[in-house]
């Protein structure tokens, strides 16, 4: 057990510092530790689904499908800076959905301003000399029903415990808090409203240059070491077998329905529960002499 335990730690490590950064453990002691008032309760749907590890299937997959949009597209492609820190990137994105979703409502409140601020400056022309920017509330919207339905279509296939109708109803109105404090004017409260906003949003999607370029990066050229490229593999196959099918020929994805039902879907559930069982922490040993004494009791009963 010392054995396996050292193993659950140093994988859960390598992860960590992967998705948060070096500044990951002080930022995870402040958004976990401090005591006080948060965004949603614990415990109910949107901390079950940020903290499952169906996310890193859901991030890839949110990723894809917010390239189809050329302006947010280009206005990634000429301002975030992914194609030499990609993992600086991952690290601020997991950070912010971290300290909305558990952090104090003040250190929330900070994070949202901060990317407020920052998008007053991201801003642009497309080539046809439309401006864009960041701040568009229609852009945001695009960009906040792109990474809600990516998260939520990834936790029901990976999840541990996958929501009802209700609570994912209650997941969509939970988003939308931050998603206002960000700017969106008006955001879905249902799932229904989140796939009609979603639809609604085709007419304006298509491939690009940038979009091609940004898949062939996340698909092909992760900064990763060889040992970490075949379980990122799976789940960039788990991601993008849960892309819609009409994205697939735009964004040069393939489209293999039966082996993304079989093969793909066995492998991500590996991978995610792999990622699940290294990133849990052990039990504290006062609670597991608890259990301990709670089983001996009901034997002696």
């Amino acid at each position: 057990m010392a054995v396996l335990e050292r193993v659950r730690s140093g994988v859960g490590a390598v992860i960590f510092a992967r998705v948060a950064g070096p500044e990951g453990a002080h930022h995870r002691d402040r958004i976990h530790g401090r005591p006080g008032p948060r965004l949603a309760e614990p415990g109910t749907p949107i901390w079950r689904v940020h903290g499952d590890a169906s996310m890193f299937v859901g991030g890839v997959r949110a990723l894809l499908l917010q390239a189809l949009h050329p302006a947010a597209m280009r206005a990634v492609s000429e301002h975030s800076g992914y194609r030499s820190d990609m993992l600086g990137r991952l690290a601020r994105t997991s950070t912010f959905i971290a300290t909305t979703t558990f952090g104090h409502v003040e250190d929330a409140e900070e994070a949202i301003a901060m990317v407020r601020r920052i998008h007053r400056y991201v801003k642009g022309s497309m080539p046809d000399g439309t401006p864009y920017r960041a701040d568009d509330p229609h852009l945001l919207e695009w960009v906040h029903v792109a990474e809600i339905d990516s998260f939520l279509t990834a936790y029901q296939a990976y999840g541990v415990r996958p929501l009802t109708a209700q609570e994912r109803d209650e997941y969509v109105a939970q988003t939308a808090e931050v998603a206002r404090r960000l700017g969106v004017l008006d955001p879905p409260l249902t799932e229904r409203d989140l796939k009609q906003r979603l639809e609604a949003f085709r007419p304006e999607l298509r491939s690009t240059p940038e979009a091609r370029e940004a898949v062939r990066y996340v698909l092909f050229r992760p900064p990763l070491g060889l040992a970490e490229r075949l379980p990122y593999a799976v789940l960039v196959a788990a991601a993008v077998g849960l892309m819609p099918r009409w994205t697939r020929w735009p964004l040069r994805l393939p489209w293999l329905p039966v082996t993304e039902r079989t093969v793909v879907r066995v492998l991500g559930t590996v991978a995610t529960g792999t990622i699940r069982w290294a990133m849990t922490p052990p039990p504290r040993p006062e609670m597991t002499s608890q259990a301990a004494e709670s089983d001996l009791s009901a034997r002696e009963n």
